[in-house]
């Protein structure tokens, strides 16, 4: 079931609220795998999404990984749970929503990096000290916080 379709089936464009993951994938040298987004603006963005309906917030980040970059991922560690005013969203199509988002990391992971066409244009590992200009600003922060709590 498309979880965001249902719900918008009944509350046209008002606010909600939503829950999804993030999740940063890092290499062995510490470079984090970014996603250029197709939608919206063409920023670059961690891999993620919204929950679907009996999906657990771990399951969510394992199957939207996949869904975005073909990869599969493996022993997700929580980095923190973010929520409030500064993750609120109206998009273009005019839906709004508030996101409570679950932030992970792993350094686990395998299979053929493949860009899912619908969700992005480019998958590429950046040093946490070079990431791109263009990039979500909530993901920035995730990727700091990270920074911090590792203390690199």
């Amino acid at each position: 079931m498309d979880y965001i379709k249902y719900i918008r089936k009944y509350m046209g464009h008002r606010p909600v609220i939503l829950n999804g993951t993030s999740v940063l994938i890092l290499d062995q040298t510490n470079k984090v795998l970014l996603q250029k987004r197709t939608y919206p603006d063409k920023i670059w963005g961690l891999p993620g999404g919204i929950m679907e309906m009996g999906e657990s917030l771990e399951e969510t980040g394992i199957r939207e990984v996949y869904e975005e970059t073909g990869l599969y991922i493996n022993n997700l560690q929580l980095l923190d749970i973010y929520s409030g005013k500064e993750l609120y969203k109206k998009l273009p199509n005019e839906d709004e929503f508030y996101l409570v988002n679950m932030v992970y990391y792993t350094h686990e992971y395998h299979g053929e990096m493949i860009v899912n066409k619908e969700e992005g244009l480019e998958l590429r590992f950046f040093s946490l000290k070079e990431l791109p200009e263009e990039m979500v600003g909530s993901h920035r922060k995730f990727i700091n916080d990270f920074i911090k709590k590792m203390n690199l």
